[in-house]
């Protein structure tokens, strides 16, 4: 999980310097696009079917994932890459709150908790740490957290509808690439040049090795201790925006980051799992 918090780290760098070139909507398509090509690899090498009794559910995990994914590549060609991450890792608060009202599963005290630190950072770090020019953008990022909520949300009941992990990736990959695909439709294309494919290749590479890491360390390691390790991703966005871009952020926006993160891995473990699950 650290070595996939550290690629999607580097896949943020990609993003953000990709922005200069490519539209959002061209960015998520070369991205969902690479990712469908493995999956498709993969798939078809061992025969995997493809056939599916859920299908409205999993275009629900499309969208919402795919609307999710355009949002958070917009929030960080816009805003300091460790702000757009931490802003897109609040989805484990919106899970937790879409948990008890969709699956009507009872929160305990130490969730409520988590909930109002984590929206507590959410505020000190929109408020006071960024520019008004970028506070729209602060919301499309927040917006991007509660989309992917919605978009695990979707994947916990698909994993409780017997779907496997594969066939959850590839109908999200298909979908995100052809939704991608139309929304660069009315925009204009920007040709590729040897500069904007090596960046392009950077992104699509450092997201599908992310996927396939933590898919991996999902299936071997412990959920809370995984899903703890995730906001590795956090550390490492910090960290490579300083290096790359000197964005240091103040001492507001590190509390702020502390809470969501804080907040973030007790709502892992305080959100009660259903049976199967």
């Amino acid at each position: 999980m650290v070595v996939a918090g550290l690629l999607f780290g580097c896949m943020g760098v990609f993003v953000k310097l990709g922005a200069q070139y490519f539209s959002s909507a061209e960015l998520v398509f070369y991205r969902s696009l690479f990712g469908l090509a493995v999956i498709f690899a993969i798939v078809s090498g061992r025969r995997l079917p493809l056939a599916t009794d859920h299908l409205p559910t999993h275009l629900w995990r499309g969208l919402s994932g795919f609307l999710a994914l355009m949002l958070f590549f917009y929030a960080i060609g816009q805003l300091p890459l460790a702000t757009a991450v931490t802003l897109n890792y609040t989805s484990p608060l919106f899970l937790a709150l879409l948990s008890t009202v969709v699956l009507k599963e009872r929160p305990g005290r130490l969730l409520l908790s988590a909930l109002l630190l984590g929206f507590a950072g959410v505020a000190l770090l929109l408020r006071p740490t960024l520019h008004q020019d970028q506070m729209s953008a602060g919301v499309l990022g927040l917006a991007s957290g509660f989309l992917a909520g919605v978009a695990y949300l979707n994947v916990k009941q698909l994993g409780l509808q017997g779907e496997p992990e594969w066939r959850v990736v590839f109908y999200f990959t298909l979908i995100s690439t052809v939704g991608a695909g139309l929304w660069m439709l009315p925009h204009t294309f920007h040709p590729l040049s040897l500069h904007g494919f090596l960046l392009l290749l950077g992104l699509g590479t450092s997201a599908t090795l992310a996927q396939l890491a933590m898919t991996r360390a999902y299936r071997l390691g412990q959920t809370l201790v995984v899903a703890s390790l995730a906001y590795s991703a956090v550390l490492f966005a910090s960290l490579l925006g300083i290096v790359v871009w000197h964005e240091v952020p103040p001492a507001g926006s590190w509390l702020a980051i502390a809470f969501i993160v804080a907040s973030g891995v007790l709502s892992v473990g305080a959100t009660p799992r259903l049976p199967g699950a």
